[in-house]
């Protein structure tokens, strides 16, 4: 493997799933709420989590946190209304 092989392409898309939907961009970095409002959620209602392989549990964003967009990186959307009910602390906790 020669050392093109490992380099990125910022300029070609990036893919990603919110919700199962599949989603592109050429940014690779952006905030969690943009990526909520890109998914047609309110982000003053909603979570971004991202389910990642071999962790048991998922990452967590803050709104205001940047979000690093891995090729077919999965995220999912968490309202408010279901993370109260499944007990999970609040932001401002974390």
């Amino acid at each position: 493997m020669g050392t093109r092989d490992n380099v990125i392409d910022i300029n070609k898309p990036v893919e990603f799933t919110i919700d199962g939907r599949r989603f592109e961009s050429t940014r690779r970095k952006q905030p969690a709420a943009e990526l909520l409002v890109l998914a047609g959620l309110d982000p003053t209602r909603h979570e971004l989590w991202e389910m990642r392989l071999h962790r048991p549990t998922p990452l967590r964003y803050l709104t205001t946190d940047i979000v690093g967009i891995r090729m077919g990186a999965r995220f999912v959307a968490i309202s408010d209304t279901i993370r109260e009910r499944a007990g999970v602390s609040d932001e401002a906790e974390l």
